[in-house]
C-alpha cells in the first residue's frame, strides 16, 4: 500500500513538473524528465525521513515520560515492568532506567542520522530546483503539495 502510494505520488509530481505553458514552448530533453523524476524521487525520500523522525520523536518523548513515571516510585527495589517487542519483563527499577536511558541515547542517536540525511536531499533538492526553474521558469511547479 505504502510503495503503491509513493508511486502514484510521483507519477502524479512527475506529470505536474513537465506541464509547459503554451507560451512558451521550452522543450523537455531526456535529461530535463532525468532531473525532474531524480527531483521527485528525492522529494518522497524527504518525505519518509520526516515521517520516520516523527515517529522516532515520538518514541523519544514516550521514553521521557516513563522515566518520568519511574522516578515516582518510592521503592528503589520494586520490580517494575518493561516492555521488550510484545512482551514485558520484570526488572528491577534501577534496571529499568538504565535500559530507558539507553533507548533514548538510540533513539536521539537516530534521529540526528536522519536530519543529516534530510539536510543532505534538501540540499540536493535545492540544486535541481535552481536547474530546473532556471530552465523552464514558472512553467515547471517543484512546491510540495500541502
Amino acid at each position: 500500500d505504502r510503495a503503491r502510494s509513493r508511486t502514484r505520488k510521483l507519477s502524479r509530481m512527475a506529470s505536474k513538473s513537465k506541464t509547459v505553458s503554451k507560451k512558451d514552448d521550452t522543450p523537455i530533453t531526456f535529461e530535463d524528465q532525468q532531473r525532474i523524476n531524480q527531483f521527485a524521487r528525492k522529494n518522497a525520500t524527504l518525505s519518509d525521513l520526516n515521517e520516520e523522525m516523527g515517529a522516532k520523536k515520538k518514541e523519544l518523548v514516550n521514553l521521557d515520560d516513563a522515566s518520568t513515571d519511574l522516578m515516582m516510585l518510592d521503592d528503589d527495589d520494586q520490580l517494575v515492568p518493561y516492555q521488550l517487542g510484545e512482551i514485558f519483563i520484570r526488572v528491577p527499577q534501577g534496571e529499568a532506567q538504565q535500559m530507558i536511558d539507553d533507548g533514548k541515547d538510540r533513539a536521539q542517536a537516530i534521529i540526528s542520522k536522519l536530519e543529516d540525511q534530510a539536510k543532505k536531499v534538501k540540499s540536493e533538492m535545492a540544486a535541481l530546483k535552481v536547474e530546473l526553474y532556471g530552465k523552464f521558469g514558472d512553467n515547471i511547479n517543484l512546491e510540495a503539495d500541502d
